[in-house]
């Protein structure tokens, strides 16, 4: 019975955004009944992920076959440490964009399509996380996909047709090599499931399939992720959707694309010993550096804010490139940080413009005065970005920082903290601009910022300071996922329960 119960609460994180869905598609016609949907969905699978992360925590890693077949025929789901982690902290940011999106959201958009939308990207990003096959990986990037086209184009206006276009294409490229990468895998393994092939692949000889299999990964998850140098699609295409869509795509899409580089390079390649260590960190280089730069020559505050989703993920790719179980744990602290501080920082960007009326910090101004709590409330996530201590983005640099110093790869280090640097000139760019200044434009007066506005905000600045003050459960949390990680035999045993090795060749 036990079991029956375990089985059904990992399915859960995808049945409930996948009945919210429906629900919502089916009442179309009337905003108000979407919303209270949404609203016991999204609090549903807050719940649920937390009972998630409990069992994991109480039991390890915990795995499930559907279909009636055993693994590695069967359809499976794994849930470890760093999958629950992903869970949890995705359904409090959808739930956060959705406080948000109730003052922010035009009924048309609704009426477009928002919710089922915006559920089926959920189904999308926790399948991504929960599933333990590689093709069925894929199947779960183009649900995130399509779910988020229509995301991107709900206001039909020309500059979010074009952003869309831009992300349809780049995205297109990257299925094209994660599939060729699955089938040179699969040609040369003769399995999909993922603790099956970190079972096989140590006793496969190398080949150059396997080697182009890899580079094919690491080039298909670049692109989702925003990795050096075909991340110019995230800066292009982010911008022109609603501000509720962006901070969802800015803390979730491109943490999936990381999130799936590292299950593939810990549980299925080696990192440690290969090429793909120095090609890791090279492009960890330059997806910090063009990042920031970028960030640095922008004055839109949603602009400044994408390229700076850019720069951040080249300090998590650093926690790949050194690829040790210290550098794993700093990513994933990292990761987790970081998805709640961006998307914050997203809405606070909306927040902004509904209080000065322009998106343009040069024609802002006066908002230190006007709004004294969202200035507060600006500077806790902008702060944390920075990397000012004590905030959360503090400890995250310095743990990844540090593991770049000891394991002899200072170049790493020292272009991370050079990289700080120059965030901490854009977030006080912002500052001075949008809310130091005197009012540019013709707006002397700030509107108020909606109360669900400054509640979704205000309870993801809660989470930042609680992360910055008593770092240690994220950390232990972290080294915890990191261990399991290191040790695919757990993956495996999980996996495969009581059937033998020898019963699985067979």
């Amino acid at each position: 019975m036990a079991d029956q119960s375990d089985a059904i609460l990992v399915l859960l994180p995808l049945l409930i955004p996948l009945a919210a869905a429906a629900l919502t598609a089916v009442l179309w016609r009337s905003p108000r009944a979407q919303g209270i949907v949404a609203a016991v969905g999204l609090a549903a699978l807050v719940a649920v992920s937390l009972l998630l992360l409990r069992l994991v925590l109480e039991e390890g890693v915990v795995a499930k076959q559907f279909g009636s077949w055993a693994a590695p025929f069967g359809v499976s789901f794994v849930v470890d440490r760093l999958s629950a982690g992903m869970v949890v902290v995705s359904s409090i940011l959808a739930l956060a964009a959705a406080i948000f999106g109730m003052a922010d959201l035009k009924t048309r958009e609704v009426r477009g399509g928002f919710h089922p939308l915006f559920f089926g990207l959920l189904v999308g990003v926790n399948g991504a996380f929960l599933t333990g096959d590689i093709f069925n990986l894929y199947v779960w990037f183009e649900v995130m996909l399509i779910t988020a086209l229509g995301l991107l184009t709900l206001g039909r206006t020309k500059a979010r047709l074009d952003g869309a276009l831009r992300y349809a294409v780049l995205n297109l490229v990257s299925t094209i090599f994660f599939l060729m990468a699955i089938a040179l895998l699969y040609g040369v393994t003769g399995t999909l499931n993922m603790a099956d092939l970190a079972r096989v692949l140590p006793e496969t000889e190398p080949s150059a399939a396997l080697t182009i299999s890899s580079l094919l990964f690491l080039l298909g998850f670049g692109i989702k992720a925003g990795f050096f140098p075909l991340f110019f699609w995230l800066p292009a295409s982010y911008h022109t959707a609603s501000i509720v869509v962006s901070a969802v795509f800015a803390g979730l899409l491109t943490k999936v694309g990381i999130y799936a580089a590292f299950r593939v390079f810990t549980l299925i390649f080696e990192v440690e010993g290969s090429g793909i260590r120095t090609m890791v960190g090279v492009l960890a280089a330059g997806t910090m550096l063009f990042g920031v730069f970028g960030a640095a020559t922008q004055y839109d505050v949603r602009r400044i804010l994408s390229f700076h989703i850019v720069s951040q993920i080249g300090y998590i790719m650093l926690g790949l490139a050194i690829s040790t179980e210290a550098a794993m744990a700093a990513a994933i602290f990292y990761i987790i940080h970081h998805i709640i501080v961006k998307a914050n920082l997203f809405l606070l960007a909306g927040a902004i413009y509904r209080a000065s009326g322009t998106f343009d910090v040069r024609k802002s101004g006066g908002l230190m005065r006007g709004s004294p709590l969202l200035a507060i409330l600006f500077l806790i996530p902008a702060l944390s970005l920075a990397g000012i201590p004590p905030f959360s983005g503090f400890w995250a640099k310095f743990l990844i920082v540090d593991v770049t110093f000891r394991d002899e790869a200072a170049w790493l280090g020292a272009i991370a903290l050079f990289v700080g640097l120059l965030t901490i000139f854009s977030m006080t760019k912002i500052w001075m601009e949008a809310f130091w200044k005197a009012p540019a434009g013709p707006r002397t007066t700030p509107r108020a910022v909606p109360r669900p506005m400054l509640a979704a905000i205000g309870g993801l600045a809660a989470i930042t300071l609680a992360i910055s003050f008593a770092p240690e459960p994220l950390i232990a949390f972290a080294d915890g996922a990191a261990r399991s990680m290191a040790d695919p035999a757990t993956y495996i045993a999980a996996v495969f329960g009581e059937t033998t090795l020898a019963e699985v060749e067979q």
